[in-house]
């Protein structure tokens, strides 16, 4: 049916441990889809993914610019996060106040 592919996040011996039978014609005839069996986990599913993503009247707007090699490997190697740290810097350049409390 499906050739099994190991993600590279998983190692060859917890891949190897783990035992997946494949399913039968019967259990696949008998499966029914997740919103009939679940109707209250897909609503809440639903309803947590609407809450996702910017809020209205957002205050970013993401741009394209050229920046200098180097400067952009400093900015990267301080971690997660590199990009509001830039956001910061430059406002705090522009002698700007953080909006919505964010930077």
């Amino acid at each position: 049916m499906f050739k099994k592919r190991k993600p590279s996040w998983i190692s060859q011996e917890d891949w190897d441990a783990v035992d997946s039978p494949e399913v039968t014609d019967e259990q696949f005839k008998n499966m029914r889809p997740m919103r009939e069996v679940f109707p209250d986990l897909v609503a809440a599913l639903e309803e947590d993914r609407k809450r996702r993503g910017r809020p209205a009247g957002r205050t970013k707007e993401a741009v394209r610019m050229s920046l200098d090699t180097d400067l952009v490997a400093i900015m990267r190697a301080s971690g997660a996060g590199w990009q509001t740290r830039a956001n910061a810097i430059l406002r705090k350049a522009f002698k700007l106040k953080a909006v919505g409390g964010r930077s």
